[in-house]
């Protein structure tokens, strides 16, 4: 018999001393974990797992096996642990086909494993944490800089995909998944009420969180962010499935007029004519909810993308002859403040949150928020404002990509949490993000309001690594040396001669300009970096755009600079390239095949480069060229001691990297001419650069 899984509320990181803690956390990451493996209990059968419930996603088995290795991912960073659990599992769970737009598929063919084989990597998983929490040294307080950041950050990773995970279950065949104990929905259903217009008074918002907050945050929650927001007023309700009849009624999905050219677009592809969860049912309508349909309960919120909710509201202006749109996070943050709602941890909730109440949404008029009802919980409200970085904002060293793909002005932020939102999730400060076709469970309030919405700017990049390497990749050239990955990938194209060029992989590409130039001879391009921060960089840079950057001039003094491709005349090159994260010590199956592979300053930066070398034949094609560039410049940071290929005497004798990497792929490669010396500048600012030599070696698979 499955025992009831306990609920998931949230974290504190304070406490007196370690074993408060440490039982604290256990219990956290249990109650998630189990919440979790609960949710996946609604799958009927094993279709359920490996047919994939909407095109743009992954199958649910993936999700299953995902946020374990997130875990194992992060523990390694942060050296809690010293190696994988199972590494071919880590490579095919590492990164989902996730945040596309409504028109890409992924034909993509994954060899998932037996759900048995997850299951035991899960469990595996469970045990190797819980030791880490009861018998791992730890020091307080935990904060952004602390190694078991790592174990906060997992499981609040693990509570997202609870939330998107259910999501896509809700999409799933309805004869695919079944009802289950602890996922009962909702039965109080009725008919709508009516909604009517709050006065919210003109005020300031301030938001971001400092960096030692005793709550867990991710990287967008931190900085500083003020604001003067003008009076407006609001809907005292979410927008309910019976308010939103009227826009179905009146033909709102056929008529052009209230759809802007990205809503028209994903309205005609997709061919909705009703929000995605609404099931005709004769003259009337059905809801399909996580597990089951229902009679359609008109006083339930209704959920829809942005995109709907935008028309929804273009109508609603229409109707009433008032500027009626969806409100900005500042807005919303207004209606917090005026609601007198706040979390509490020894009290009900009284929001329909934390998984308290039901596996489902319930009546927009039961739980009422001072003026309001609903300003937290029950649904995810859509704001018009795009995701943008606070003042300060900074990525945290082992996720860098949590939000920073994000900012390009195609993702809007949701607030408020809804039924299943748990930790984080369910935190007023929490900014989440998704392209606006996508679904959650999400709907809208509307609000009133003759201030224009004004975008904020989110694609400057701002971060210094990443700067620097824009600058290094596509900037100037400094005292005479030439561009570096230009020079290189040129001495490749030479090295390859009259030999295939069908296809190359630039392994460590950073943010791209090899993998550009390569493609100037070379069929196709697959560049691959482990920082998500880098290959966004080349991504949007392939698609045309023009990426801004500062570089430090002194002090706080930035120049501010910008790079296209076509300006240095790349342009018609980015076809022809495709940017993929990856661990270059533990790729998938997929990337091989290559007639060339670069590997740029790549070996001396590995956590275990004798694995990337010992099993890089593997890739190329027979008689392919791989090509290694590196200074040797070994640090303990990137390399355990133990793990570097040379630079230290063994058996008393001096072991040089040179000779270390020859032996090490000796059984499957010979060397091509001379290895030769190739400079590189960094700018770190205006008058301190980093000049490097990197030492080329060029081999050809021979067995």
């Amino acid at each position: 018999m499955t025992l009831p899984v306990q609920p998931v509320r949230r974290l504190s990181l304070s406490a007196s001393e370690p074993r408060e803690f440490r039982e604290r956390l256990r219990s956290y990451f249990l109650a998630t974990f189990d919440r979790y493996e609960s949710l996946f209990r609604t799958l009927a059968c094993e279709a359920a797992w490996y047919e994939r419930p909407i095109a743009l996603r992954h199958p649910l088995i993936f999700y299953y096996g995902h946020t374990a290795t997130f875990f194992v991912n992060k523990l390694l960073l942060t050296r809690l642990i010293g190696q994988r659990i199972d590494p071919r599992l880590e490579a095919l769970f590492a990164v989902g086909v996730d945040e596309m737009s409504w028109d890409d598929l992924d034909e993509t063919h994954y060899d998932w494993p037996p759900i048995g084989q997850v299951q035991a990597y899960r469990d595996t998983l469970r045990r190797l944490v819980t030791d880490i929490i009861d018998t791992a040294p730890l020091t307080l307080p935990v904060g952004w800089d602390h190694p078991w950041w790592a174990i906060v950050m997992g499981i609040e990773h693990e509570l997202i995909h609870l939330e998107t995970s259910s999501v896509l279950i809700r999409q799933q065949r309805l004869d695919y998944v079944r009802e289950q104990p602890d996922w009962t929905a909702g039965s109080t259903a009725g008919a709508a009420p009516g909604n009517t217009l709050v006065d919210v008074p003109a005020g300031q918002v301030t938001l971001g969180k400092p960096f030692d907050c005793e709550r867990y945050g991710w990287d967008n929650e931190y900085g500083q962010h003020t604001a003067a927001v003008p009076a407006f007023r609001a809907g005292r309700l979410l927008v309910s499935n019976g308010e939103f009849l009227g826009f179905v009624e009146t033909g709102g999905y056929a008529r052009d007029e209230w759809w802007d050219d990205e809503g028209r677009r994903w309205r005609d592809f997709t061919r909705a004519r009703h929000p995605t969860f609404w099931v005709p049912d004769g003259d009337g309508w059905r809801l399909r909810l996580m597990t089951r349909e229902v009679s359609m309960p008109w006083n339930w919120p209704v959920e829809t993308n942005c995109l709907e909710a935008r028309a929804f509201c273009r109508w609603k202006a229409a109707d009433t002859g008032q500027p009626v749109r969806l409100p900005t996070e500042d807005e919303w943050h207004r209606l917090l403040a005026v609601s007198g709602w706040s979390p509490a941890d020894d009290r009900p909730v009284d929001a329909n949150l934390y998984l308290g109440h039901q596996a489902s949404a319930c009546p927009v008029d039961r739980f009422r928020h001072g003026p309001f009802c609903d300003v937290v919980g029950n649904v995810w409200q859509w704001t018009e404002t795009p995701t943008y970085p606070f003042a300060g904002f900074r990525t945290h060293p082992i996720y860098d990509d949590f939000t920073t793909p994000t900012f390009d002005d195609r993702h809007n932020i949701i607030k408020g949490g809804s039924w299943i939102s748990c930790g984080n999730e369910a935190e007023p400060e929490s900014r989440y993000a998704f392209r606006r076709h996508f679904f959650q469970h999400a709907g809208f309030r509307y609000v009133v309001a003759d201030t224009a919405v004004a975008a904020p700017p989110s694609r400057y990049e701002t971060d210094q690594l990443v700067t620097e390497y824009l600058e290094f990749h596509y900037g100037s050239e400094y005292f005479g040396v030439p561009n570096f990955p230009k020079a290189l990938a040129q001495l490749a194209i030479a090295a390859a001669g009259d030999g295939p060029r069908r296809s190359a992989l630039d392994l460590g590409c950073a943010v791209g300009r090899a993998a550009f130039e390569l493609a100037r001879h070379f069929a196709s391009v697959v560049a691959v970096d482990f920082s998500a921060r880098f290959i966004e960089q080349g991504v949007a840079l392939a698609r045309g755009e023009a990426v801004h950057y500062g570089v430090v001039d002194e002090g706080d003094l930035v120049e501010h600079k910008a790079v296209r491709l076509v300006d240095l005349s790349l342009d018609d090159t980015a076809g022809r390239v495709a940017f993929w994260q990856g661990d270059a010590c533990n790729l998938k199956p997929q990337f091989s095949g290559y007639d060339l592979v670069l590997a740029a300053n790549l070996v001396d930066r590995l956590y275990d480069p004798a694995r990337f070398v010992t099993t890089i034949h593997e890739r190329l094609n027979p008689g392919g060229l791989l090509v290694i560039a590196s200074p040797y410049t070994w640090l303990a940071e990137h390399t355990p001691r133990g793990k570097w290929l040379g630079g230290f005497r063994k058996d008393g004798e001096i072991l040089r990297t040179r000779d270390a990497l020859q032996a090490a792929i000796a059984a499957h490669f010979e060397p091509v001419g001379a290895p030769r010396d190739l400079p590189f500048v960094i700018r770190e600012t205006r008058r301190k650069f980093q000049h490097t030599l990197a030492e080329v070696t060029v081999w050809r698979r021979v067995r």
